[in-house]
């Protein structure tokens, strides 16, 4: 009878040899300066933007944040209407973008047929891959002429006594960018909410419905409660993606250095702001432009601390 042969990993060579601890040390070595790495760049980056903006900071002070003249022949620079118009125009944005990509996501995951299923799934997530430019320039040339003009309109005649609809409008306005951010971050949005859905036992399921519940019933006692966490992340990353958008924000709010009550008016966004006049800044401009880039980072950090508190909440109930 012939014996099997004999392989270095049966005679316990490698082990003799230590060479599957070196590989795991090395791993964990090679993970860790990964990990420092980033934590290098984020730091780097948070100390040399803010260097460059300090001269701004201690000239504005606290009226950087909370003042509304934006003007570089007069050396003042204060920031609050393109603060104002990031928050609206993601406002507007979540307001449309959320509904849609819950209803989108419930129709994949517990109601689309398989045939039906692939190709809306393929569609979602080459819509979360195009550029931003091209949202930009289809809003500007197709959507806001023939869509958001005319309901701008519509509702500025008949709902105009209430202040977020006043007239009349104008056309690039918080309304066009928070309808094209929207339509942007619906895909994302989507995609990660799908996920979340599907991540659901099946078990949670059928338990619902050998209770006898409906579709409805069981989507609504299943599988909702158990992806408020997912759901709450998913948007917050939406909420990220539309405070740091700038093409189409800079191409359809219309950049007025203005507050407006009424969302049918033009404004600024802080990433538009940078966007539009970095080219041409000079001196001190341009440390007011780092210091707005500023304020927009820890604006986005203070998000994602909000979601991740609200994430670890909603895990731990």
């Amino acid at each position: 009878m012939s014996s099997l042969p004999v392989t270095p990993r049966s005679t316990g060579i490698w082990k003799k040899k230590g060479v599957g601890r070196q590989a795991d040390s090395l791993f964990a070595i090679l993970a860790c300066a990964c990990g420092l790495l980033v934590l290098l760049a984020l730091g780097y980056m948070v100390i040399s933007t803010t260097r460059t903006a300090m001269p701004v900071f201690r000239s504005e002070g606290i009226s950087f944040i909370t003042g509304s003249n934006w003007d570089p022949n007069k050396d003042s620079y204060q920031i609050l209407p393109f603060i104002y118009g990031s928050v609206v125009t993601s406002i507007i944005a979540l307001v449309l973008a959320v509904p849609m990509s819950m209803g989108v996501a419930l129709f994949l995951t517990e109601y689309a047929p398989r045939w039906l299923r692939t190709p809306i799934e393929y569609a979602v997530d080459l819509l979360a891959a195009v550029p931003s430019v091209i949202y930009g320039l289809w809003g500007v040339w197709v959507v806001l002429p023939y869509v958001l003009r005319p309901v701008s309109d519509f509702l500025a005649k008949y709902l105009g006594f209430i202040p977020i609809f006043g007239g009349p409008s104008t056309g690039l306005s918080y309304f066009a960018a928070g309808i094209i951010l929207s339509i942007m971050i619906t895909p994302i949005i989507t995609s990660l909410t799908r996920e979340v859905f599907r991540s659901v036992p099946v078990a949670d399921r059928h338990a619902a419905f050998a209770l006898g519940a409906t579709r409805w019933e069981m989507v609504k006692e299943a599988v909702l409660p158990r992806s408020r966490g997912g759901i709450v992340g998913a948007t917050m990353l939406g909420l990220g993606r539309a405070l740091g958008e700038t093409i189409v924000v800079a191409l359809l709010i219309g950049s007025s250095p203005a507050i407006n009550a009424s969302i049918f008016k033009p404004g600024g966004s802080i990433a538009g702001l940078i966007a539009n006049n970095w080219g041409e800044a000079t001196g001190v401009q341009v440390n007011a432009l780092v210091a707005a880039g500023v304020v927009l980072f820890v604006i986005t950090i203070i998000v994602n601390m909000i979601a991740r508190a609200m994430v670890w909440r909603f895990k731990r109930a």
